[in-house]
């Protein structure tokens, strides 16, 4: 049976849940995908008494329809491109790197403004959680597990409160686990399984890496 989730308070809370083995560990770091995973992840990093950071990728909207992904950006050149949507859509190589361009300033104008020339944390031999507010087409994720690949963690698990079954399939496959608190089929829309979807401010972001982090003391 699926739930309406309130907002992404309550998926953050309901995922502490299937997560709990993982709480207090000094080996598990929580990274959220901007911005809309960031309240979820802050709720998991909270409850689990663990560190949270950003993985920043940013999806490659269709131009007139940015809510359709023809693929993402990672940091360090990392791109995934949806060939199904590009084909179906006729989508030139042109367009893909205007729109590529443009997201890659966004990208950087995130890092500057969220991470304030903090270091990225070592990701070597660690597990990280990566959370989002939803999968739908899994570009973004894909793109944020090449990226988080490269900095060789020891595993990687994807926790996220609604994707469609196929793509949780998928992306068993590329990671080491993946833990979806539900999966509808059809899944239409993220934005169709939460009451209150409203988009997530870059202060917001700030605020709850700060307020994440200045809680986290020795166990």
């Amino acid at each position: 049976m699926t739930e309406i989730l309130e907002n992404r308070t309550h998926a953050g809370q309901l995922l502490t849940i299937p997560l709990a083995e993982y709480a207090n560990r000094s080996d598990v770091l929580v990274l959220a995908l901007p911005r809309g995973g960031v309240p979820v992840a802050f709720e998991i990093a909270k409850k689990l008494h663990l560190p949270l950071d950003v993985c920043l990728v940013r999806k490659l909207g269709v131009p007139g329809r940015k809510e359709l992904a023809m693929g993402a950006i990672g940091a360090g050149g990392v791109r995934v491109i949806n060939q199904e949507i590009v084909g179906w859509l006729n989508i030139s190589d042109e367009i893909i790197e205007q729109v590529a361009d443009s997201e890659q300033i966004e990208l950087e104008r995130r890092d500057r403004l969220y991470r304030e020339n903090r270091p990225f944390p070592d990701l070597e031999k660690q597990t990280i959680i990566l959370v989002d507010d939803g999968i739908a087409t899994g570009s973004t994720v894909r793109a944020a597990i090449a990226t988080l690949k490269q900095h060789h963690p020891s595993k990687i698990i994807i926790a996220v409160p609604v994707a469609p079954p196929e793509t949780c399939q998928e992306l068993n496959s590329e990671v080491d686990q993946v833990i979806c608190w539900q999966q509808p089929e059809p899944l239409h829309s993220i934005s169709l399984w939460y009451q209150d979807f409203s988009q997530t401010s870059d202060d917001e972001v700030r605020n709850l890496l700060t307020l994440a982090n200045q809680d986290l003391t020795p166990v």
